[in-house]
């Protein structure tokens, strides 16, 4: 029997494009207009279908992740929490959760990655069944200078990844959710630490596309995708959400919800979590389950 996939939020970092705001608190902990930051990344992994999920952060915010989002046993979720004492590279998430991953395959996701669109849930699930290779997701950008960037030969098959290009080929950028097979720890050992001394992702990537082994899967229209890391792209994500929730009534990333939808937890539980909360998050956990 094949093993369930196992996730990784990589909740880390200072936040330095953020202060003053992050110099008291993780940037992943910021609102994102009614709900923090990380519980749009949380959601992304459970729409995978993924209940087993790592949050790896600094010694002095693990302990705010650990008060938010206790054991995960209220969304029918198992929670671990993983130091990073230093960021040394997204793909460092692989070396510090190996003894969490084990040999299982695996998603990491980054904290402050915002994804809405109809089907999403569809799409990585496809993406988790394959369990030989590895899936990015690529969104088309105005400055793709800013990412990692997939350049494709003339038949549109994937040839290179490029890291923050200064004369981008394409405006494909790679977004911040990467599946992995079993072999990512291995993998990600062998890499060698780039020039500012970091184990990057790009690179890990790279080596699963040299190895044929790498498929794209493209964000394509009717889809949203939202890094959070600066002020305007924050405040950005803030008046998206917004929007979405109060004209279609519904709450974006609710735990509950799709915890409920998953069959994780019944109505009983989201009543219990909705009685604790007097603001409209907790009147929509109300409603949705009369």
């Amino acid at each position: 029997m094949e093993k369930n996939r196992k996730g990784i939020i990589l909740a880390g970092g200072i936040g330095s494009r953020l202060h003053p705001l992050t110099q008291v608190i993780s940037k992943q902990l910021l609102p994102v207009f009614d709900k923090p930051m990380i519980y749009y990344p949380l959601s992304t992994l459970m729409l995978a279908g993924i209940k087993q999920i790592a949050i790896v952060s600094t010694p002095q915010d693990l302990p705010k992740f650990k008060k938010l989002l206790r054991t995960g046993k209220q969304w029918g979720l198992k929670l671990s929490y993983i130091e990073q004492k230093k960021p040394n590279g997204i793909a460092e998430a692989f070396i510090l959760a190996k003894n969490f991953i084990k040999d299982s395959p695996s998603c990491l996701i980054l904290g402050d990655n915002i994804y809405h669109g109809n089907n999403l849930s569809n799409i990585l699930k496809e993406a988790d069944e394959d369990r030989e290779n590895s899936t990015v997701f690529t969104y088309q950008v105005k400055d793709p200078e800013r990412f990692g960037v997939l350049n494709l030969d003339k038949k549109g098959n994937p040839v290179k990844i490029v890291e923050k290009p200064k004369s981008p080929k394409s405006n494909l950028a790679i977004t911040g959710l990467y599946f992995f097979p079993k072999d990512v720890v291995f993998r990600t050992k062998n890499l060698k630490p780039s020039k500012r001394g970091e184990l990057e992702i790009t690179d890990l990537n790279q080596s699963y596309l040299t190895d044929k082994k790498l498929r794209v899967k493209a964000l394509n229209r009717g889809f949203t995708w939202m890094d959070t890391g600066t002020f305007d792209s924050l405040l950005e994500a803030s008046n998206f959400i917004s929007l979405v929730q109060n004209r279609q009534n519904t709450i974006v990333a609710c735990p509950e919800e799709i915890a409920y939808g998953n069959k994780w937890i019944n109505k009983s539980d989201v009543k219990r979590v909705a009685k604790l909360m007097q603001s409209a998050y907790g009147q929509y956990l109300k409603n949705f389950i009369r």
